[in-house]
């Protein structure tokens, strides 16, 4: 029945687990204790420790409705754009926030759940809630954790967003399916900065001060130097993981026409001349505003650099004129860069 109703609600994916605290809730601990997470306090404050168990958010939950929503595109791929004029922005940028698609239809789910078996205690959790959602999607039987850490599904592959619905309901459990990643390192030898990392008994972790995602997403400030190179043509995120996956091949296409590209690979001209205005209304209702425009122009800059195009010499001194010391820094880096490329 959970199933049947979450495909009426808009998710591909749906199962069922315990509402007990995650098997992989030490392992998480290790990845913070390393320094993985970077920056992001939100993944290691004080609301950190909530992620152990489900229960510290809804005190009589019982059982997890997990669900999956596919994103993925019929437009190419990153390692198929040969453009070294146009920015790269990661697939699940290009529509609508996907925090409020995927809320809504969980919040459809429960309204049809209670039409069924009357009244429960429920909580909606999407993305920003603590908790460890891929851990629970594999236990509801989505899909296993790939070498890339990305839930992947046998016959879907896995561009998917994931959302939870917390129940005070006893469910029948699902049951998680096995590791089919085998000896592929596809993803970890395609990754530009190495971010795949190996980390015991045959996992791995991504290592956030090494990821492009990161870099052009999470991290604010000033990208180290080292790593500029690596980032090429991305200005927000990166699918190159999950590009090269084999069990991408043959992942379907969403219908879901919030997902449809707005901008794809946009100019890197025109996006170092937008205002901040121009910027908002732009990409006003995607997740790419979560990055800022200062942080937007500092990656577009590094694009610029990566490029090896003299073309952006002239697009890149207007930066390095910036008032914004950041975006003039790595806009001054970029024509330092290209200097190096023409000599």
């Amino acid at each position: 029945m959970i199933r049947a109703l979450a495909r009426d609600c808009g998710f591909e994916l749906a199962g069922v687990t315990a509402a007990e605290p995650a098997a992989d809730a030490a392992w998480y601990q290790e990845w913070v204790d390393a320094g993985y997470a970077g920056e992001m306090s939100y993944l290691t404050g004080r609301r950190a420790d909530l992620r152990n168990d489900p229960r510290a958010l809804l005190p009589t939950a019982r059982s997890i409705i997990c669900v999956g929503k596919l994103y993925h595109a019929p437009w190419p791929h990153s390692i198929e754009l040969n453009d070294h004029e146009r920015a790269w922005i990661s697939r699940y940028a290009w529509g609508d926030d996907y925090h409020s698609v995927v809320r809504r239809g969980l919040m459809r789910l429960d309204t049809m759940l209670r039409e069924r078996a009357g009244p429960f205690d429920s909580k909606i959790c999407v993305d920003t809630a603590p908790l460890l959602e891929r851990s629970y999607a594999r236990q509801a039987g989505l899909g296993w954790i790939g070498r890339n850490t990305c839930l992947i599904n046998q016959p879907r592959g896995s561009w998917f967003f994931l959302g939870e619905l917390l129940v005070s309901l006893a469910i029948e459990p699902d049951m998680p399916p096995p590791d089919r990643c085998g000896t592929c390192r596809r993803c970890i030898d395609a990754c530009p900065t190495e971010a795949i990392v190996p980390a015991g008994a045959n996992r791995y972790a991504i290592d956030s001060r090494l990821c492009i995602s990161y870099f052009t997403i999470e991290l604010r400030g000033p990208i180290d130097e080292s790593q500029r190179a690596g980032i090429g043509p991305h200005v927000f995120g990166c699918d190159i993981c999950q590009d090269v996956c084999p069990w991408n091949r043959r992942s379907p296409v969403t219908s879901e026409p919030a997902f449809a590209a707005r901008h794809f690979a946009p100019p890197l001209e025109k996006l170092a001349g937008i205002t901040e205005g121009e910027f908002r209304v732009m990409f006003r209702g995607t997740p790419v505003t979560r990055t800022r425009y200062s942080g937007f122009l500092r990656n577009v800059a590094v694009a610029m650099a990566n490029s090896g195009l003299a073309r952006f010499r002239g697009p890149l001194e207007k930066l390095a004129a910036s008032s914004d010391a950041v975006v003039a820094e790595h806009a001054r880096w970029g024509l330092a860069r290209l200097g190096d490329r023409s000599s």
